[in-house]
């Protein structure tokens, strides 16, 4: 059971459908006596339909061959022959060596996911191809921080690239196995991008130490502060990639 007054994240639980129906009724009659922030919650409630909305032009993408049923257990096949050898070579050389009361155990480990694989991704479908509009783009009179301040608050700040001649532009709000996640896509005079994205760890609360990687043209430097993992990707062997690496203020 909830307390009241309901907090931010009890009133982000409402408008996700993770309350049980008493803390459900316990938010609504809250929310019909609060009319100021009954507004603030109708606002985010638009922001998640919008959401939802536009993920599902994701969904129509063609499809991934990696995912098709049949490549899957093909996959999954040649993985167990290999465990299989793995394990008879390991029974094999401790008969030899005259060893007993060993057990055989699986010699290879699956591979951890790689780091903000979904930071490159969403990369490569807004900044790169476009194939969804923004969120919220930045006017004259706009405020990219206090955007995605709404969605956390308890996130670092904005990195401050305009010393280089980029500036944010737009913002995307998207949803991933971890939860919410955001980018915020900053653009020079020239029309090169940068993105910033930040998302929660996840259950296991799986932080990054500071790092960098590379995948399919792309460059990722990635970190974790304020209990929120963030990337900034780039084209690889630019000069913004290399700004990113050398630069401290994040």
């Amino acid at each position: 059971m909830i307390s009241m007054p309901p907090s931010e994240r009890d009133l982000h639980a409402y408008v996700d459908h993770q309350l049980s129906d008493d803390d459900r009724r316990l938010v609504e009659t809250f929310l019909a006596n609060n009319a100021q922030i009954a507004e603030q919650v109708r606002a985010w409630q638009k922001d998640a339909q919008q959401l939802r909305a536009a993920l599902s032009g994701v969904l129509q993408q063609p499809a991934n061959p990696d995912l098709d049923p049949v490549m899957i257990r093909q996959r999954l096949k040649r993985q167990s022959r290999r465990h299989l050898a793995s394990a008879a070579m390991l029974l094999i050389a401790v008969s030899i060596g005259g060893f007993s009361g060993w057990q055989a155990r699986e010699m290879t480990l699956a591979s951890p996911p790689l780091p903000m694989t979904d930071a490159l991704q969403a990369y490569r479908l807004f900044a790169q191809q476009g194939i969804l509009p923004a969120d919220y783009k930045v006017s004259t009179d706009g405020d990219m921080q206090g955007w995605l301040d709404r969605y956390f608050t308890q996130a670092n700040r904005l990195p401050d690239l305009s010393g280089a001649g980029f500036k944010p532009v737009s913002g995307r709000l998207l949803s991933t196995e971890q939860g919410p996640a955001a980018m915020v896509v900053y653009e020079d005079q020239g029309g090169h991008k940068i993105s910033f994205y930040v998302r929660p760890p996840g259950p296991k609360n799986f932080l990054l130490p500071r790092g960098s990687r590379s995948d399919g043209g792309l460059q990722a430097e990635y970190w974790s502060g304020g209990g929120y993992n963030y990337a900034m990707v780039s084209p690889a062997d630019t000069p913004a990639a290399q700004m990113l690496k050398q630069t401290t203020q994040f």
